[in-house]
């Protein structure tokens, strides 16, 4: 019976290998082996074509990512010239045979080693050295700052002070997409620590605090004439007025439906409880049922506004989620496969070969003029979203730079099981242009305020005046 099921997946990674099973019959080498990836520090096993685990791997540590059947990852799977290549959404990683790729992982690690602070403090310095992509760009001395960084572990060799040196890290390091995660148990401790003089009462006026979510709620209720909604959530549409459609997409994720228990959204909330439900999934999977769902939404979307002369795409309130959301909204506006970005992944001392990105396009596409509103609120994959207009000649960027956290984050667990991650890419456009730290420029600069609540609270105060704004800019770029 394994026989069986052994011949049949072989078949299966030979159609997927080549362009098709009829135009080649050659075989390509088994899958079995041990895989090294360029750049994201990941060695994949894979035994009897059945089963894979999926390794965490630095110069001093080895801790186990992922087990499962080979099956989930499988049609992911291309293998051409001894190079494995392994799509998640719109990134492709490539891994090479290294049958010492495990070497670190002979001896597993000790109870002790998994506690000990400076051993996991080593461990997240080690994967900052080989991984971090902006050294350069952001004038970081690593040298110099491990070193700082270090001694004070040597000098206090609690949790909370791991904690603590480890998020400083993070911050002197300028990462846009680095986050520390630990225990309930160490930010209970950290609340412990405050100071009287922030818990002191504020005697100053206080001015309203608006969520993401509320102020594109606020911002679609008052600048659709008409709203054309149905069925989605976090994108809505309309008309802004009788021949511009508004289309406004809060997030980059959140939208697939992943069939979370009821009983697990009433003890955590939704948004945790999603996302505990897709850190048990295959990455793989859960990045394809969010393009799907969007891509869902998307068709009714079309069908309503297609027939108008030019659309808005408002992704100012948007922090990001996934580029293949993004790319499952912009193919509405290609009608065919476009180059339209480049991704390199940081690995020791050198880059992996560039990723080149693509939009697909679809049969009827709007090709008619498009505005999409950025603001320094606009981060991550809506980023993408916005670096990819960059490559469509009838795109018109309007409002103000988006963050400039543009890298996706590279994801690993310490041995301890804390959570961290930090920016090991880096995307250029079709020119080769950086914009980590300064964000994707506009056409049209409303100059909105940098800071999170004050430009919340300049749209909120006066919802007219933002949809008069947008009204005029979409006018004077459209004067000849």
């Amino acid at each position: 019976m394994r026989n069986i099921i052994n011949n049949l997946l072989l078949a299966v990674c030979t159609c997927i290998g080549f362009i098709s099973c009829e135009e080649s019959k050659e075989i390509p080498k088994s899958l079995n082996g041990t895989w090294k990836s360029l750049g994201s520090g990941w060695v994949l096993q894979i035994q009897d074509s059945t089963e894979y685990t999926l390794f965490d791997v630095t110069e001093i540590s080895c801790l186990k990512n992922r087990t499962a059947e080979l099956s989930e990852m499988l049609g992911d799977l291309q293998l051409q010239n001894d190079t494995l290549a392994l799509t998640k959404g719109v990134m492709t990683y490539r891994f090479v045979r290294d049958e010492n790729a495990l070497r670190q992982c002979a001896t597993p690690h000790s109870t002790s080693e998994q506690k000990n602070t400076l051993f996991n403090f080593e461990v997240f310095a080690e994967t900052v050295n080989e991984h971090y992509a902006f050294f350069e760009l952001n004038g970081i001395q690593w040298d110099a700052l491990y070193a700082a960084q270090k001694d004070k572990i040597i000098r206090d060799t609690t949790q909370v002070n791991l904690y603590q040196v480890i998020d400083e890290t993070l911050t002197l390091l300028n990462d846009n997409h680095a986050y520390l995660e630990a225990t309930d148990e160490v930010y209970e401790a950290l609340e412990a620590q405050e100071t009287e003089a922030s818990t002191e009462e504020d005697s100053r006026e206080t001015l309203p605090e608006y969520g993401d979510l509320q102020i594109a709620s606020m911002v679609a209720k008052s600048h659709m004439e008409e709203e054309l909604t149905e069925d989605a959530k976090l994108i809505r549409w309309g008309k802004m007025s009788e021949n511009l459609g508004y289309v406004q997409i809060m997030t980059m994720w959140l939208h697939a439906d992943l069939d979370i228990p009821q009983a697990l959204i009433d003890q955590n909330g939704f948004v945790d409880a999603y996302v505990e439900t897709f850190h048990n999934m295959y990455e793989g999977d859960y990045i394809k049922q969010e393009a799907k769902a969007v891509a869902t939404v998307m068709e009714k979307v079309m069908n309503d506004l297609r027939s108008l002369d030019a659309i808005v795409l408002d992704v100012r309130f948007n922090g990001g989620g996934q580029d293949a959301v993004s790319y499952a909204i912009l193919k509405h506006f290609v009608g065919e496969k476009v180059h339209i970005a480049n991704q390199k992944l940081r690995y020791g001392n050198q880059f992996s070969p560039p990723l080149e990105l693509y939009l697909e396009g679809v049969t009827k596409p709007f090709l008619k003029p498009v505005y999409v509103l950025t603001s320094p609120q606009t981060g991550s994959a809506a980023e993408a979203f916005s670096m990819a207009t960059l490559a469509l000649p009838h795109f018109k960027r309007i409002g103000s730079a988006t963050s400039g956290a543009m890298s996706t984050a590279l994801e690993k667990t310490l041995p301890n099981g804390w959570s961290f991650a930090i920016s090991n890419e880096i995307n250029l456009d079709l020119k080769g242009n950086v914009y980590e730290n300064i964000g994707i420029p506009v056409d049209y600069d409303l100059q909105y305020p940098k800071d999170r609540q004050e430009f919340f609270r300049h749209v909120a105060n006066d919802l007219e005046k933002d949809k008069k704004t947008i009204l005029a800019a979409i006018e004077a770029l459209q004067a000849p």
